[in-house]
Parts: C-alpha cells; structure tokens; sequence
C-alpha cells in the first residue's frame, strides 16, 4: 500500500506541477545536444539527469520503441521519493506496458512470456542493442530526466520541474551495452511509437514534431529539436531554417510501423535520371543507427554507375572497403571547401528535390583518396533504401508526426550554417 499511495502521490504532484508551469512558460521547444561518437559515427546524445556521479549517452534511434538503459528496476514498499535510481516496475496492466507489447517483437528476441513466475506484478520488455542486433529480457518502468527548452537561439535552463520529466523507459541488464561506445548506455527512441521521446514530452506542450542536425564533427555536437521552432543558428541570425524547407509525404507502413519512410519518384546525377523502372514503388527509410546510405544491389550498381560516368574525368585509386568507388582527393578540393563533385539529387514524392551534395556524398578515407560513401547491401535487403547519418549529417530535418510529412533543407553547408553552429551556451 506504501508503494501505491507513493506513485500515486508523485503522478499527481508531477501532473498538477505540469500544468502550472506550461502555462506560463514562454518556450514550445526542448533541445538536446548531440555528439557524434569518433569510433563508430554513432549520434548520441545527454541528458542532464538529477544525478551527480555521471551523465550517460544513448544512441539516437529512429526505430527504438522505448527508450532503455543500463539500470536496475526497484522492488520495494519503502517510499524512495524522487531521487535517482527511484524507479518502480509499471505492472502488465498499465496502458504503457501494453503499447510496449503492441510492437511486433523481434523473432531473435526471448518470449515474453514468463506471467507464470512473475505474474503481471512487472511488464516485460525486449529492449534491442541496434548495434550487435542483440535483445535481453527486461522490464518497464520510469524515470526522470532534466532537459532544457529554447526560444530558437538560446538554451534555458530552469524552466522545466526542478525533479525533472517523467518518462517510461525500460531497464536494461548491463550486458545489452557491451558493444556500445565508451559513456553509452542505452538507446533513446525517435520513432512513432507513443513512448518514444518525441510522444511522450507533454511539457510546454504536446510535441508531435521534431528535429534532426548531426554535426559531421566529434568535437562539435549538433542538436534535436522537440517542438516547433523556431530555429536560428548563429552564422545566419535572421534565417529561421524552417522558410528554407522543403516537404514531402512521411509514410507510416501500418499503425504499428515504428520507423520513418518516404517515395521517391527519382535519382539523378548532373541532369541525367538513373534507370530505376521500379523505384516508385520502393519505401526510403530514415535511419540513425547506420552510418553510410545502404542499397539494394541492383540499385547501389546503377548509382555507381552513373556516379562514375559523371566524373569519369576524376583520377581513380584503390577502393576502400566497405566502398567501391574512390577518387583522387586532391582532384576535388578539400572538405573544409567542400569537394567539387556531381550532386546526386533525389526528387521526393512531392516531386521536391533533396540534393545531396559533395560534402554528404564522399567519404575522405586516408592517403589521398575520397570515395563514394554508399553500401550495397545485398539483393535481399528488407528495405531498398536506407539512408544513413553521413548523408544527414549538417543536413536540417524536420519530422512533423502530426501532419506526417519530412521537411529536409539539403547540406546547411551551402549557407555557412553547420549543425555545430547552434548557441548552446546555456542561460539560467
């Protein structure tokens, strides 16, 4: 009874304090910083949690159903308040646990049914290491986090609770984050899922849309947008990034699809369309958590192909795996001046073109040599067309889950305006 008059005590206190103050906050956004990890070029990002002794990362994921981390769930009568590592098992009863299930579960992953041993006292969950493709039994449960919000130019503190926001995340066994990179421990989920971050923020406001700007650089972090806008970076102070956008339809496969999806009617380099006769039909999918553009095989080939028609001027070299077309670096400038290469332009369902330009096309690999940095992922691949951080990276991102459409800006290095370049000097 102690336990339930507690959480029930602390939903109350957190909803009346939500209220209160999203009526007279200023702010519709919410903001995090997101670093790009060296080793594996996976984006991650911080919170500042109500905790003293360290500041865990997670991975981005666009495809997570629930956030996860690394903790262990309480099972306890004795009052513990609001302090970290407070957190109790939601029961299989709860509508969170049962969102949590309405997914369909990963074949690889372990049954969830053990209501035998534990009854439904606890929600077990499958939690996914993106990484390793691995899965652990876990369960579901909350916790809470500080963020910070944005008048579109700086970061504010102190606007939110000073307990922070509470979210349903899953504990996870400290084995699922073996492969992660050093400070991960865990994954944060963007996807359409109700308990993704995105969904489940309700302060200032219900936030149905958000932001994607991955920095290209380890040393200088980029940033999620959760909210409207508006967005100024500092090279342009006057250039809200949401008047440069273009819009395309944002497909949801079924009720239950987790992940984002858009058409494309074509690609083209320098002008000239490549022969794709079924490309319409084909899903592009959106993800985080690979870090170069991977095709099917038949696809990869004819993109290559007319890749390689288009600077068959280019000096070639030995290709860098996992890479199949590599040129002479020198021959095309330099990164910090952009490389001197063909755009490849890929014209959306709205019939809108998102160009991808040198910057987000080669990749630099060592020795003088610069290479095409898409993958062919085999003629079996679930989807044609994933499109991975290196082309998103300084790319602006905008995902409107309530109208259901991606709004996307090209490279933001055109403009002098790099993902890093948002004032995340915070104000109190």
């Amino acid at each position: 009874m102690h336990l339930v008059n507690n959480i029930l005590f602390f939903v109350l206190f957190s909803f009346s304090h939500h209220q209160v103050l999203s009526r007279s906050s200023p702010f519709n956004t919410s903001l995090l910083p997101v670093i790009k990890d060296v080793t594996t070029s996976l984006h991650t990002i911080t919170f500042i949690e109500p905790t003293f002794d360290k500041e865990p990362y997670y991975i981005v994921d666009l495809d997570a159903p629930f956030t996860w981390k690394d903790c262990v769930v309480r099972r306890s009568d004795v009052p513990c308040w609001l302090e970290e590592g407070c957190r109790f098992p939601i029961s299989c009863s709860q509508s969170s646990c049962k969102e949590a299930h309405s997914y369909d579960p990963n074949p690889i992953c372990p049954s969830l049914n053990i209501t035998a041993k534990y009854g439904c006292n606890i929600c077990t969950v499958t939690p996914m290491n993106p990484v390793s493709n691995t899965c652990k039994l876990s369960q579901l449960t909350t916790d809470l986090f500080e963020m910070f919000v944005t008048d579109g130019r700086n970061p504010y503190s102190g606007a939110y609770p000073d307990y922070g926001i509470q979210f349903t995340l899953s504990c996870a066994p400290s084995s699922l984050v073996t492969s992660f990179p050093k400070g991960v421990q865990g994954v944060a989920a963007f996807s359409w899922s109700t308990l993704a971050f995105p969904r489940q923020l309700y302060y200032p406001t219900k936030t149905e849309k958000f932001a994607l700007c991955l920095s290209s650089s380890p040393s200088a972090p980029g940033v999620i947008f959760l909210g409207d806008g508006p967005f100024y970076f500092t090279p342009s102070p006057n250039l809200d990034i949401r008047t440069i956008l273009s819009y395309t339809p944002m497909i949801r496969k079924s009720s239950k699809s987790l992940g984002y999806y858009i058409k494309l009617n074509r690609i083209s380099i320098k002008g000239t369309t490549i022969r794709l006769p079924s490309l319409k039909s084909e899903s592009v999918k959106l993800s985080t958590v690979v870090p170069y553009t991977t095709l099917r095989s038949d696809i990869y080939k004819a993109l290559v192909i007319g890749f390689s028609k288009a600077t068959n001027m280019i000096p070639r070299v030995n290709v860098v795996k996992p890479f199949s077309l590599c040129l002479k670096s020198s021959a095309i400038g330099s990164v910090s001046k952009g490389f001197r290469v063909p755009n490849i332009d890929l014209e959306t369902e709205s019939g809108k073109v998102w160009t991808i330009s040198g910057d987000n096309s080669m990749k630099r690999t060592g020795n003088g040599t610069a290479c095409l940095a898409f993958v062919d992922g085999g003629s079996g691949v679930k989807d044609a067309i994933v499109i991975g951080t290196f082309q998103m990276e300084n790319n602006f991102l905008f995902l409107d889950l309530e109208n259901q459409k991606l709004g996307f800006s090209s490279s933001l290095l055109a403009r002098g305006t790099p993902c890093s370049s948002f004032n995340l000097t915070w104000v109190s």
